[in-house]
């Protein structure tokens, strides 16, 4: 009995992208995202003899503190703990300023595609959220820097308790868009995070930009883009 040979079957269009934000959509201004760029001055205006090694060690036991975090932490945390390992007083007065209000364009910006790509994919009226490991003022950050207006929903680690990979982070977006996760394409610069949306029945791409060192295409097992305007020809 002769075969019916089987014909490859084309791959499923996403009708909406779920998007990372920093390293996807944004990058911080000097290349580093926490603490915050101005985190050593505003340290040296409290504490003037802390040297700059001393800066570096609490910004290395920042790294460890939240690399241990369940979920994204409170600022205060965060900052408290960085200060109290270099032995500096982590007073109301020094939290507070560690967190003031700053204008988020001073420290943060978009990558040069993503304002026109984000323009184009809203014109043909596919749906938009962001799934980022974040505090709840992402929204706030996007809008200060043209971001505003694109995303129809936002699945933030310390709104939702959790971080990702949990399969809360994709779930809440997707449900909150109204779509199968088949039916979404997940893009994160990190791939083990691409990898793990796949493992859920996402679609998912790797965002790994020529000028990111950290990762070669090459040694990823996940489908790459190094660009968000690949997107455009997905959709």
């Amino acid at each position: 009995m002769t075969q019916t040979p089987q014909v490859p079957q084309a791959p499923r269009v996403p009708k909406a992208l779920l998007l990372d934000s920093g390293g996807v959509l944004m990058q911080p201004i000097g290349g580093r995202w926490n603490p915050r760029a101005d985190f050593e001055a505003t340290v040296k205006a409290h504490a003037p003899h802390v040297t700059d090694e001393e800066l570096a060690e609490a910004v290395r036991e920042g790294d460890r503190f939240m690399a241990a975090a369940a979920s994204t932490p409170e600022h205060d945390d965060y900052h408290r703990t960085m200060l109290t390992h270099i032995g500096v007083q982590a007073s109301p007065e020094l939290l507070a300023a560690l967190v003031r209000d700053v204008p988020p364009e001073t420290l943060l910006e978009t990558f040069p595609e993503v304002i026109g790509t984000l323009t184009e994919l809203r014109e043909r009226g596919v749906p938009l959220a962001v799934v980022s490991d974040a505090w709840p003022n992402l929204p706030e950050l996007h809008a200060a820097i043209g971001l505003g207006g694109f995303f129809d929903a936002y699945a933030i680690s310390k709104v939702l308790g959790c971080n990702k990979p949990d399969p809360r982070m994709y779930h809440h977006a997707s449900e909150a868009l109204g779509l199968a996760p088949a039916d979404c394409l997940f893009v994160d610069d990190d791939p083990e995070l691409v990898a793990a949306a796949i493992a859920l029945g996402y679609q998912g791409r790797a965002m790994i930009r020529p000028e990111d060192a950290r990762t070669r295409p090459e040694d990823v097992d996940v489908p790459v883009i190094s660009s968000l305007t690949e997107l455009l020809s997905l959709v």
